[in-house]
């Protein structure tokens, strides 16, 4: 198991679990060192300060808070320990809510919570089993690096997992970057939804660091004094270029069900007329009414059918030729 990162209780109502928190990820990332190109020595940073050039014991060093251009005032790790924090050894949950209605933005990293003991096994489980019977996620409010953080407490293949989580005040609104408003065509939107389908998957763990690999690769072959493999070069990417939407929606899907080994023959493509999405209005008959005369096609088929299944029901239906009747 790895190592504790903090120690404390789970406060729920009046019932009190003792807990470890332990991170629930690791980091794969390759990690490099500041070296001196001519002998290989590491090089460090430095804490120096600024006023008289020297550099500084980190027993001489403390946090400060800057309140003007040229005041700053120290405050120390004592100060910080008397505050008054409630939540300092304690996760409380405050609320319960359905895990949908938390915006994925404001969640950061997450924590497995292991019970601390035998004494924590029983309340441990008994918030276990009510988390998951209820469908629900638990709203908590903890405190860790000197801040008081807000959390969520939910249930992964039975340990409880502790995410913390942004305050309200710190996300930021996208409406600003939101782009204009603009009309699209309802075929690209139902082909774009198709792309969706087609691309679907029911999990990802499917996926690797592909460039974690190669530089695993790389640094493997100059520790044995090999030359490393130069990769294929993938060329320059040309500059984007203004396309037709549908051709590329319709070339997107297509390519999606190769991939999987389907076979779609509907996928069509269709060049870009001149002068844009304004020719393409103008041109009803050409290739920009290609998805609307498949419509009309259809419409007419469905019209025709139509037609003959009510001229069935209208046409009196034949009578039975009269049987004879015997001679008695």
């Amino acid at each position: 198991m790895p190592r504790p990162l903090w120690t404390g209780a789970i406060s729920f109502g009046l019932v009190t679990i003792p807990i470890r928190v332990v991170s629930a990820t690791e980091d794969h990332a390759i990690h490099f060192r500041q070296v001196h190109l001519e002998d290989m020595g590491r090089v460090r940073t430095r804490k120096v300060c600024e006023v008289d050039g020297e550099e500084v014991p980190q027993d001489e060093i403390a946090k400060g808070y800057e309140v003007a251009k040229d005041q700053t005032v120290p405050v120390t790790d004592e100060e910080l320990g008397r505050m008054p924090l409630p939540t300092a050894k304690a996760i409380e949950i405050v609320a319960f809510v359905d895990a949908s209605t938390i915006d994925p933005v404001r969640i950061g990293d997450s924590y497995y919570l292991t019970a601390d003991g035998e004494v924590a096994n029983k309340p441990y489980t008994l918030l276990r089993k009510a988390l998951e019977r209820s469908d629900k996620a638990a709203v908590a409010k903890f405190a860790w690096h000197n801040r008081e953080r807000l959390g969520l407490l939910r249930v992964r293949e039975g340990a409880i997992v502790l995410h913390s989580m942004r305050w309200p005040d710190e996300i930021r609104s996208p409406r600003e970057l939101a782009p204009e408003a603009i009309e699209l065509d309802e075929g690209e939107i139902d082909r774009a939804v198709e792309l969706t389908a087609t691309m679907a998957l029911d999990d990802i763990d499917g996926f690797r660091d592909e460039y974690r690999t190669a530089l695993e690769k790389l640094i493997a072959a100059k520790a044995e004094g090999r030359e490393p493999a130069v990769p294929a070069e993938g060329g320059e990417r040309e500059p984007a270029k203004v396309v037709d939407l549908m051709a590329a929606l319709n070339a997107s899907v297509k390519a999606a069900q190769e991939g999987r080994g389907e076979h779609g023959g509907d996928a069509t493509v269709h060049e870009m007329p001149a002068g844009g999405r304004d020719a393409r209005k103008k041109d009803a008959s050409g290739r920009g009414g290609a998805a609307k005369k498949s419509t009309a096609e259809k419409a007419a088929a469905g019209k025709s059918s139509a037609g003959k299944s009510s001229a069935a029901k209208k046409a009196p239906a034949r009578k039975a030729p009269a049987r004879k009747r015997s001679a008695s």
